[in-house]
């Protein structure tokens, strides 16, 4: 059995974990508990680390898996039953409310040849700001042959409570222009580039310019293929039939702050989802499950 090594690091300003586990190295924040970094030994990064993120209290960090949630994205976007939900006159930020919020550490344990970290979010019986339901949340890392993340709502109100969230995973590509997704021939996508079109894709999904999409009714398993590096990123989601493709391309990427002018060339995202019509609406008591497990896998 594996034994694990965990240190507590300092990214600037945020506290962090780097855990070394078998062929695993994850690096984790508390803010936001964001998954900032995973790779497995000799290999390139699965999950990027943006190389000129910012690391400050109370900002999000543009890399890793953010998690959103209790909306995604513009909230203005979202389906009535998630805007109704926000009970406040001041702007809505974009993706929600928890990437800034430290979470707490609940705990570090081997399980047999796999090592499992939980986050949850302090005191749900409080709500959030201009968000005033009772809503546990927990984030779960497992770390085994692939990493595996989850998040899971559990209602503890007394009314019904409607959210649309996402794992917005960014994936250590070698070069995005030569990489290309597939799993998604046939199915129709949501082009925000271009009015918010639903548009349908055929064969595989290869990146020319800037791509904003939201695919409806996907299936569990997509992969990003990279020949250059030798391999594909296979992801499994769990409690999801959306999923959100976004490359910032040349112009966009160098509007931000915290990314390199060809930082757009080493990422793709690639967002396990709950958006549009695959909003989640849960009854007092009820849970939802929202997870992914990504594998590198030889060409």
């Amino acid at each position: 059995m594996p034994t694990p090594n965990v240190e507590a690091v300092k990214m600037d300003e945020l506290n962090c974990w780097r855990i070394r586990h078998g062929q695993a190295e994850l690096l984790v924040a508390q803010q936001g508990a964001h998954v900032l970094s995973y790779q497995l030994n000799g290999q390139p990064p699965l999950i990027w680390l943006n190389d000129e993120a910012v690391f400050n209290t109370g900002k999000s960090v543009r890399a890793g898996v953010p998690v959103c949630w209790p909306w995604f994205g513009n909230l203005a976007r979202n389906p009535q039953s998630v805007q109704d939900m926000r009970q406040s006159t001041e702007p809505a930020t974009a993706h929600g409310l928890v990437r800034t919020i430290d979470w707490e550490l609940a705990g570090i344990e081997a399980e047999g040849e796999s090592l499992n970290v939980e986050f949850v979010l302090p005191r749900p019986e409080e709500g959030l700001p201009g968000w005033p339901h009772k809503v546990e949340l927990k984030l779960k890392i497992r770390l085994d042959e692939q990493l595996h993340i989850s998040l899971t709502s559990l209602n503890l109100g007394t009314e019904s409570v409607s959210i649309s969230q996402a794992l917005h995973s960014y994936f250590a590509v070698s070069d995005v222009r030569n990489v290309h997704v597939d799993g998604l021939d046939g199915l129709n996508y949501i082009e925000t580039l271009d009015d918010w079109k639903t548009c349908t894709q055929a064969g595989d999904l290869r990146f020319v310019g800037e791509t904003d999409r939201i695919y409806l009714d996907t299936p569990e398993q997509l992969s990003i293929v990279d020949p250059a590096w030798e391999r594909r990123i296979q992801l499994t989601s769990r409690g999801s039939r959306s999923a959100v493709i976004w490359n910032p391309w040349i112009d966009r990427a160098a509007r931000f702050g915290d990314m390199a002018d060809d930082g757009w060339q080493h990422m793709l995202c690639i967002e396990t989802a709950n958006v549009m019509d695959d909003v989640v609406t849960l009854a007092p008591g009820a849970s939802h499950t929202l997870g992914v497990s990504v594998a590198s896998k030889p060409l």
